[in-house]
């Protein structure tokens, strides 16, 4: 079970604060696309996540949006955050966490995945020995096969609520 648990949860990725990445020696984020910084599917990201990884690169932490998604739906996405991204990353498996790492110049210790998915996000990060943080989803999908990966990750969140602080 270990291996789905994340470093923290959080609600949204605004609270993941520069203080919180100076404590825990982040110099690099991995964040998702979908129910993370914008809703499923949506080009149009949240406002608030807009300034949040603008405040972040302003103080030299370097973003790469990773996604299972299609370069056809991440490249414009990207580009609304002036960010490089990797597309068709295959996650929960490790080689698009590597490829990340490399490309940003940042070793795995310092870099921090941050998404709204236990089977993809939380165990890839976990996987490739990044820390990681599980942020809610922005609005539950509608689709039969999220429902059942979202029923499928009950337990773990029930677990997690137990084990981690939210703060």
């Amino acid at each position: 079970m270990a291996f789905f648990l994340p470093t923290l949860c959080k609600k949204r990725v605004s609270e993941i604060t520069p203080p919180l990445l100076r404590k825990m020696g982040i110099r690099g984020i991995l964040p998702d696309v979908d129910n993370t910084l914008s809703t499923h599917g949506s080009q149009q990201p949240l406002p608030a996540a807009l300034s949040w990884t603008r405040e972040l690169s302003g103080l030299g932490i370097k973003l790469m949006i990773i996604s299972n998604n299609h370069k056809e739906r991440v490249e414009p996405f990207a580009a609304q955050f002036s960010l490089p991204f990797l597309y068709d990353a295959k996650k929960p498996m490790s080689k698009g966490f590597s490829k990340a790492s490399e490309e940003l110049g940042i070793p795995k210790e310092e870099l921090l995945v941050v998404g709204d998915q236990i089977f993809t996000d939380i165990l890839g990060a976990n996987l490739s020995g990044i820390r990681s943080v599980l942020v809610e989803p922005i609005e539950l999908e509608k689709g039969f096969f999220f429902r059942v990966k979202r029923w499928m990750e009950r337990p773990f969140l029930h677990r997690m609520e137990k084990r981690l602080p939210r703060g």
